[in-house]
């Protein structure tokens, strides 16, 4: 199995080269948002082990935000992300973009502070790179290659299942999975149809998970003592803020609404960006970078097989800290619309957004952490709409797929392996096509 990982790649942008940077980000599209996957620059295609990527200019527009607790309001300037969901380790993958795409990355970062045109790219990228401090992956060893041979599978036997119906018909599910498994092992062996076997898992990867999953709860019992009573006045120091905490969920300005909308619906699925300012105080800094370590142990070791609690329309997530852990960017791949992908959320895990999210400055107010807040759909949704960013340029490597989609690609692969199926298992395997 071959793990995925995410890479978080930023640096300031150089007074006075804006307007080229986003010069050469136009140059990189085929329609407002969406990535020419062949563009000179970064020709995405040449990356086999891409899932998603986007190259984004980082303007936080609620810096002003800060203002209501006194300030004093801080002054980032705007900063050019490479961000990138992709097969592999991060190390491999930078010396491939150092390899396939070194012009066109200098090109633009090199409209950034700190970057020095012919020297070491690989390890330029490693020193820019953030780690997420929550990371979501849809389904852990799923690669870009399965996707693609996943789907094409899918086709195949949706061609012999039309040519073979009059046969099939009234066939139980048993014979219906034998005589389509047996068209497809023919298929395989004129070399019409491929599947290629797993790779083998990284010793390195496995040992980390199995570190993490054992050792993180030992130390958590270990410090217990010391963890619980500061967890428990951390809880009741926020409880007696949470009533008067400001909320900035205002109407969203119309032309930001618009910028948004530009780059949004143009494939099944959309990419989220949206960044913001913490709340003023320790207390809130330690509770959002804890309940962001439980979120990524969760979905490191829990939700690893197409569910993020139940929600099944998200691709790839992250949460990523910025200055010094002041600001956090929220990132994600997600299917249908930003409507419908909030109202997902809000119905189905709307404490999880507030455990998450009631950090940032403005978010409506929540009693406890998990009550109220994104129970108030209208505020939650301007206070989100607020804090979003347009996304330049986004890729995809598979256009028209959705999360649920390559599960069920999946799942008619497993019946393909497997040389039989039981009753039920047979028959909701060809309920699948």
């Amino acid at each position: 199995m071959t793990p995925q990982s995410q890479v978080y790649v930023t640096a300031p942008i150089t007074p006075g080269k804006e307007t080229e940077l986003r010069r050469l980000l136009d140059s990189m599209i085929v329609r407002p948002g969406q990535a020419r996957p062949d563009n000179g620059l970064f020709p995405f295609t040449a990356f086999d082990g891409v899932h998603f990527a986007r190259w984004q200019i980082v303007d936080d527009q609620t810096l002003d935000d800060t203002l209501i607790y006194g300030g004093p309001r801080p002054n980032p300037p705007p900063a050019l992300a490479f961000a990138a969901e992709i097969d592999g380790e991060p190390d491999a993958f930078f010396n491939e973009m150092a390899a396939r795409a070194a012009p066109g990355i200098a090109a633009l970062f090199g409209c950034c502070d700190g970057f020095t045109p012919g020297g070491d790219l690989a390890g330029w990228l490693r020193d820019h790179h953030i780690q997420a401090a929550a990371g979501y992956v849809n389904w852990v060893g799923r690669t870009v290659r399965r996707v693609r041979e996943e789907a094409a599978l899918y086709d195949a036997v949706q061609r012999h299942l039309q040519r073979e119906w009059t046969t099939l018909v009234g066939e139980p599910p048993s014979r219906v999975h034998l005589r389509l498994r047996e068209l497809i092992r023919a298929d395989i062996a004129a070399g019409r149809v491929t599947l290629s076997p797993d790779a083998p898992t990284p010793l390195g990867w496995t040992l980390r998970k199995v570190l993490n999953l054992v050792g993180a709860p030992l130390l958590l019992l270990l410090f217990s003592p010391v963890i619980v009573p500061l967890a428990i006045i951390g809880v009741l120091v926020i409880r007696r803020r949470e009533p008067t905490e400001p909320e900035l969920c205002q109407r969203t300005d119309p032309k930001h609404a618009a910028a948004l909308a530009a780059v949004e619906d143009h494939d099944v699925s959309n990419s989220f960006s949206a960044i913001g300012t913490l709340k003023p105080g320790v207390v809130r800094r330690w509770a959002a970078i804890a309940i962001l370590w439980v979120i990524n142990f969760a979905a490191r070791h829990v939700y690893t097989r197409g569910r993020l609690a139940r929600v099944r329309t998200i691709h790839f997530a992250r949460w990523v800290f910025l200055d010094r852990k002041t600001r956090v960017i929220f990132l994600s791949n997600y299917d249908d619309s930003l409507e419908s992908y909030m109202d997902d959320f809000i119905n189905k895990v709307g404490f999880g957004l507030n455990l998450s999210f009631s950090h940032g400055i403005g978010y409506p107010r929540t009693r406890w952490l998990i009550f109220g807040g994104s129970g108030d759909e209208r505020k939650f949704k301007e206070f989100l709409r607020r804090h979003q960013i347009p996304t330049q340029v986004w890729y995809k490597a598979y256009p028209g797929l959705t999360a649920v989609d390559l599960e069920r690609n999946s799942r008619v692969r497993h019946g393909i392996d497997s040389p039989q199926l039981g009753g039920q298992e047979a028959a909701e395997w060809v309920e699948l096509l």
